[in-house]
């Protein structure tokens, strides 16, 4: 009898120690945009300053990694990246990616000629490398008004994506409204998609700029299964308040957009600060993404 007491106190005690470890595993891997917070910490001083308090608040709701949306000069937020790598992991969270872009000029575009462009690739490759993203992601481009110049573009794309994959990341773009307007004929988006090499380039659908421009993200996914392995998830304002996108659909089918991460983002708050402000629009949007069964 004395055995089988031992047995079940035992069992009893690696059951409370294995419980944390279930829950940890179990925890929703939400990121964030750290654009939605620009007003705090959207520069190196209001980085310098209030990143300490924004980034804990920004654990504490639960999200499990960040976004950046501060490159400049071989900097994160006027940090190397090592140390903006250090200082996301302190308050609990983890570097994912990065809005980052060094636009064409439009001689480059014109003559076909961005090789004068890779070597500031390659600085913002090296800064990010060292901060452990995962991803390094165009945040938009000026769609030129024909299917030539477009096509410019999308090669200056795949270079860079060679690049960020042989560097051990991936290489995506992001979209607005804008990217769904015809050239030619022609969604830009979709020739953008088409143009580019699958193994060099995903796209970051933002569900809510694609919803506004009154396409359907789920018809893309179906349409270009595999492409976007890293979604923007935004609303109004607090993401699930408005009704307006789709989510329930749009989580569904992971499997065919071949979605891996999501990033949050908050273009703004319905709430005065007085009120709780951006802060309190990311606490309600973790909170919706978190108790939402079709949240993986």
């Amino acid at each position: 009898m004395r055995k089988i007491a031992l047995f079940a106190i035992a069992a009893v005690a690696l059951a409370s120690c294995a419980a944390p470890k279930e829950q940890e595993a179990a925890k929703k891997e939400i990121g964030i945009e750290l654009y939605s917070v620009r007003d705090l910490i959207g520069n190196p001083e209001k980085f310098a300053k209030n990143s300490e308090a924004t980034l804990k608040a920004i654990a504490d709701y639960g999200y499990t990694s960040v976004e950046a949306a501060c490159y400049g000069e071989g900097k994160l937020y006027g940090l190397t990246g090592e140390e903006f790598k250090a200082a996301i992991k302190a308050a609990g969270l983890k570097t994912l990616s990065s809005h980052v872009v060094r636009y064409l000029e439009d001689e480059e575009i014109a003559s076909g000629d961005f090789s004068a462009a890779m070597p500031w690739w390659e600085e913002a490759i090296a800064c990010h490398k060292a901060a452990g993203m995962k991803y390094m992601v165009a945040p938009g481009i000026n769609i030129p008004d024909n299917l030539k110049d477009l096509k410019v573009v999308c090669d200056y794309m795949n270079a860079i994506g060679k690049l960020v994959k042989e560097n051990g990341m991936q290489f995506g773009y992001h979209n607005h409204s804008h990217e769904f307007n015809e050239v030619e004929g022609v969604p830009a988006y979709d020739f953008m998609v088409q143009n580019t090499d699958p193994e060099l380039v995903f796209f970051q659908m933002d569900v809510y700029w694609a919803d506004n421009a009154r396409v359907s993200p789920v018809e893309y996914f179906k349409k270009y299964p595999g492409r976007f392995t890293c979604l923007h998830i935004k609303d109004v304002a607090e993401v699930g308040q408005s009704g307006k996108v789709g989510f329930d659909a749009i989580f569904g089918n992971f499997e065919t957009s071949g979605t891996q991460d999501i990033v949050v983002e908050m273009e703004g708050s319905s709430y005065p600060e007085e009120e709780g402000g951006i802060l309190r629009t990311c606490k309600e949007s973790a909170e919706y993404l978190i108790a939402a069964p079709f949240v993986k």
